[in-house]
C-alpha cells in the first residue's frame, strides 16, 4: 500500500485550478486501485510536504501531518464567501447505496472480465444505471453535462473528462451479454432481501418507439402503438413480474408482433432460467388464444387469464341471476361459473365503477354518431348524393366511433334520385350494453381457490402496468435514439436495472412503514446538493472547502 499527493484539476471561469488530494494505492485481485483518503484543497507547499512525509512514514499518525510546520493564520473576508460547483448528490448517493444493497457492484466486478480499459467497465455500467435512475438522458447528454453536474465523480472516483459518449456506448456493448446472469442474480438477491415468493407470475407487453428509421434493427417495425405514435417504428417489450411487481425478467420482440404470439416464448425463457416450478401465470385477454391455453396446460402449468368481451354473451343467464354473487368490496362482485365436462372454471366479475365508465364511453360515442347522422341527413336533403358516397361516409363515421357502432341500425335508400338516410337505435344491443357494462370474464385451471382469491390474483396484473408507467414516465425508456439492435437491447437492459433499484427502494419504504410510493422519498433525497465553499482571505488567497461526504467509489 502506497500513499501519495495528487493534484485534482477543476475548471472555473475558463481557468484551470489545482486542488490536492491524499491518495492511497493498493492491490486487488483485479490489479492496482486508487482511492482518495482526504481532500486537502489548495494546500500550500509546506503543508503538502508535511502530508507526504507523514503518509510515507511507517507509523504515521494524524499529528505527524503538521509536525515542524508553523501554524498559519489567515483572515477571511466573510462578505465574499461563496459556493461553487453545486452538484446533485442525494439521488446518486441513494442509487449507489441501492446497488450495494443488491450486490450489483460485486457481481459486475466478477462477471465482466478485466482488460486494458482505462476505466473499469463495472464503474461505467454504474454511471449508466445511476444516471438513468436519477436524471434520464442520452449517453451524449450524460457525457457533456449530466455526469459532471452530479456528485458521481466524487462517489465513483471517475474524473468527468474520462466519461465520454464513446466510452458509454462501449459500456452498453460490454454489459448486454450479461443480461441473463444479471436477471438470475437479481432474482436471488431480491428474494433473499424481501422474502419474495415467485408462485404467481404476471406477464404483460408494452411498446416503445424510435426516433429515426432504425434501419439496422430488424426488430424495429410499425405495429399497434401504446404510445399513440403509429408513425414511428417500435419494439415490443414483454415483462414478467412477481405479485408485488418485482421484475423477474423481460424479452424484446418485433414491433409488429401480436401479444398472443409472445406467450410461448416468454414462458419457455423463464422456465429455462429458473426451472419449471409450480407457478401460476396471470395474463390479460390480449394474450389469450386457444393455442396458448393448450400450451399452458402442458406439463401441468396453471393460469388465470382474461377473456374477450364477446365471451360474456355465453354467460348472460349467470349475469341476470341475482344469486351466488360473492361481494369483494362495495361495488365489486364475483361469481364462479363451472363448465360441465371441462377442467376449467370461469369467473364472472361485475364492477360498478367499471360499468359507469363503460356507460359513459358508449354514451359519448353514441352522441357523436347521432350528431353526425343528423348532419348527413341535412346534407342529403340540400344536395344530391349517390348511395355509395353516403355509405362510405357512414362507414368512416362508424369506424372512428366503433365503441358505439352496434348501437344503431342505419339504412341508406334512394328517393327521387337522392340518397336518404334512415336510422334508429338498436334496442337489443342497447339492452345488452346496459347489462354487460362493467362485466368481464376470467378463466383458470386453478382448483381449490375461491372466486375472491382468483380475482385478487388476476388483478395483480396492475403491477405490471405500473412497471410500464414507471419505465415510460420516471425512467424515460422512450423514445429510443439508438439504431442498432444491440444498442437498443442494452438501452432497455439499463432501464430494467434502474427499475429494479426503484422497486428495491419501494420495498424498503414499505418495510420501514413509509408507504409503497418511493417517488416522493426519492425526490426529497435528490434535493440534497454537494457544494464547494470558497473562503476569500485578506491577502488575496482563497481557501476552498470541499465536501467531506462518504466516499463510495471503492466498488
Amino acid at each position: 500500500m502506497v500513499m501519495y499527493i495528487r493534484p485534482v484539476y477543476v475548471r472555473k471561469n475558463g481557468k484551470r485550478h489545482a486542488y490536492w488530494a491524499l491518495v492511497e494505492s493498493y492491490r486487488t485481485d483485479r490489479g492496482p486501485r486508487q482511492r482518495v483518503v482526504a481532500y486537502l484543497g489548495q494546500a500550500e507547499k509546506a503543508r503538502r510536504k508535511g502530508v507526504r512525509r507523514a503518509a510515507q512514514a511507517a507509523e504515521a499518525t494524524q499529528g505527524d501531518l503538521y509536525d515542524d510546520i508553523a501554524a498559519e493564520w489567515v483572515e477571511v473576508d466573510t462578505k465574499r464567501v461563496r459556493s461553487e460547483r453545486v452538484r446533485a448528490f442525494g439521488g446518486p448517493w441513494l442509487g449507489l447505496a441501492l446497488m450495494k444493497q443488491l450486490d450489483l457492484p460485486s457481481f459486475l466486478n466478477s462477471a465482466i472480465p478485466t482488460g486494458r480499459e482505462e476505466i473499469e467497465w463495472p464503474l461505467m455500467a454504474a454511471v449508466l444505471v445511476l444516471c438513468r435512475l436519477c436524471d434520464p438522458s442520452s449517453e451524449l447528454s450524460i457525457a457533456e453535462h449530466g455526469y459532471g453536474a452530479s456528485a458521481l465523480p466524487d462517489l465513483l472516483g471517475i474524473p468527468p473528462d474520462k466519461v465520454n459518449d464513446d466510452r458509454l456506448y462501449r459500456t452498453l456493448d460490454v454489459l448486454l451479454p450479461h443480461k441473463q446472469a444479471l436477471e438470475k442474480h437479481l432474482k436471488t438477491k431480491l428474494g433473499e432481501l424481501f422474502h419474495l415468493k415467485y408462485d404467481l407470475l404476471l406477464y404483460d407487453v408494452t411498446s416503445t418507439y424510435f426516433e429515426g428509421e432504425a434501419a439496422a434493427n430488424p426488430l424495429a417495425q410499425r405495429g399497434y402503438s401504446r404510445d399513440s405514435r403509429p408513425d414511428c417504428k417500435q419494439v415490443c417489450i414483454g415483462l414478467v413480474v412477481s405479485r408485488c411487481g418485482m421484475p423477474l425478467g423481460y424479452e424484446v420482440f418485433a414491433g409488429n408482433r401480436h401479444d398472443s404470439t409472445t406467450v410461448e416464448h416468454i414462458v419457455q425463457a423463464i422456465e429455462s432460467r429458473y426451472g419449471q416450478a409450480d407457478r401460476i401465470w396471470a395474463m390479460d385477454r390480449g394474450m389469450v388464444s386457444e393455442d396458448n391455453v393448450h400450451f399452458l396446460r402442458q406439463s401441468g402449468r396453471r393460469y388465470i387469464l382474461g377473456t374477450p368481451k364477446s365471451l360474456l354473451k355465453k354467460y348472460e343467464q349467470h349475469m341476470v341471476a341475482a344469486t351466488d354473487w360473492q361481494r369483494i368490496r362495495d361495488g365489486l362482485e364475483v361469481k364462479l361459473c363451472p363448465v360441465t365436462g371441462c377442467n376449467e372454471t370461469f369467473i364472472l366479475c361485475r364492477s360498478r365503477e367499471r360499468g359507469e365508465k363503460e356507460k359513459a364511453i358508449h354514451a359519448r360515442f353514441a352522441q357523436r354518431i347521432e350528431q353526425q347522422l343528423v348532419k348527413m341527413q341535412q346534407t342529403c336533403r340540400t344536395r344530391k348524393q349517390t348511395i355509395p358516397v353516403v355509405e362510405r361516409r357512414i362507414g368512416r363515421l362508424l369506424e372512428r366511433n366503433s365503441r358505439g357502432a352496434n348501437l344503431f341500425d342505419i339504412r341508406v335508400t334512394q328517393s327521387d334520385g337522392r340518397a336518404t338516410i334512415e336510422w334508429s337505435k338498436n334496442e337489443t344491443q342497447n339492452e345488452w350494453a346496459d347489462l354487460s357494462d362493467g362485466c368481464y370474464i376470467l378463466r383458470t385451471n386453478v382448483t381449490g381457490w375461491t372466486a375472491q382469491e382468483l380475482w385478487q390474483a388476476y388483478i395483480q396484473l396492475t403491477q405490471a402496468e405500473h412497471a410500464f408507467r414507471i419505465h415510460k414516465s420516471d425512467l424515460d425508456i422512450r423514445p429510443i435514439w439508438h439504431q442498432t439492435a444491440g444498442r437498443v437491447q442494452a438501452h432497455i437492459l439499463v432501464c430494467f436495472l434502474a427499475y429494479v433499484l426503484w422497486k428495491t427502494l419501494e420495498q424498503l419504504c414499505r418495510r420501514a412503514g413509509l408507504g409503497d410510493e418511493p417517488r416522493r422519498i426519492f425526490s426529497e433525497i435528490a434535493n440534497v446538493r454537494s457544494v464547494d465553499i470558497v473562503l476569500p482571505t485578506r491577502d488575496g488567497r482563497e481557501i476552498r472547502k470541499l465536501p467531506s461526504h462518504l466516499k463510495m467509489h471503492d466498488m
